[in-house]
């Protein structure tokens, strides 16, 4: 019986996670770093090049997934893979099947999960150990990022290969809807956390009377009614015209730019303030 080595699992799992997005195109996305991180794997249970290529030939298929969560995947065809080298049941197309049905879920899963939530914490703890030039806060997030990432990815990857085949149910049945929508919850509560604490919009328009005494100021007023809403309605914008409008963000940069200029020149916009 082939049982894969601890050498192949890791050094596998090493091509993953630093190879993941090898040759990156339009066209094949993730499919180079899946075939170099399978390449271990294959040498490690056939013996002839002429078997590594044959079975090699499985993985040339379109991949692409949140590569931190899509590390499971990787280990789940690892141990499907080695199922296969002892003659059970399991063929190519059987495979492609199970890599081609877990790309989605894991992709919404990883990216609410890391992009929504995990990504917006570390920056916005990042920046408060950034205040004043201090180095500190890029310090932090390249190592915990690096570090965590790391650890959590070789997890995932080993628990795929332990499972094999029965991950499957679990990452695509009705727990997997459920746990991808509380996520989505939780990165867009996140998400609004983090834009109260670091975005501030506020106005310097004010209508003076003739006898100099301040007659509306139109922060104060906004203040009453709805605190913030100015930065609010920034977020809102900013959203629709990326998410809508499918503007870039350079452009929606850009634009902002093109308002503030604006908004100063005709005194709705403080100069003196810093936003």
């Amino acid at each position: 019986m082939k049982k894969l080595s601890k050498k192949a699992l890791n050094k596998s799992f090493l091509n993953w996670f630093y190879g993941h997005l090898t040759c990156f195109s339009q066209e094949h996305m993730q499919t180079f770093g899946y075939m170099l991180a399978m390449l271990p794997i294959l040498q490690d249970l056939y013996d002839t090049n002429e078997e590594q290529t044959e079975k090699m030939q499985t993985y040339t298929a379109f991949f692409n997934t949140e590569p931190q969560v899509g590390s499971v995947v990787v280990g789940i065809t690892a141990g499907m893979e080695e199922a296969r080298a002892n003659g059970e049941p399991v063929d190519g197309e059987t495979i492609n099947g199970i890599r081609a049905g877990l790309m989605g879920p894991l992709a919404g899963i990883g990216d609410s999960l890391v992009v929504g939530t995990v990504i917006p914490i570390l920056l916005g703890i990042a920046l408060s150990l950034s205040g004043g030039g201090s180095p500190l806060g890029a310090i932090f997030y390249i190592l915990v990022w690096n570090i965590g990432m790391f650890l959590i990815m070789r997890m995932l990857y080993f628990k795929g290969y332990e499972m094999g085949g029965k991950a499957v149910e679990f990452l695509v049945g009705e727990k997997a809807n459920a746990i991808r929508e509380a996520i989505v919850m939780i990165g867009t509560m996140v998400i609004g956390g983090v834009t109260a604490s670091w975005v501030s919009i506020t106005t310097a328009f004010k209508m003076i009377g003739s006898n100099g005494e301040v007659i509306v100021d139109l922060q104060s007023t906004l203040d009453t009614v709805y605190p913030h809403i100015l930065s609010a309605l920034f977020v809102l914008l900013c959203w629709w015209l990326m998410s809508k409008k499918k503007m870039s963000p350079i452009v929606v940069m850009l634009l902002l730019v093109v308002i503030a200029f604006v908004g100063v020149l005709i005194g709705f916009f403080d100069p003196g303030l810093s936003y």
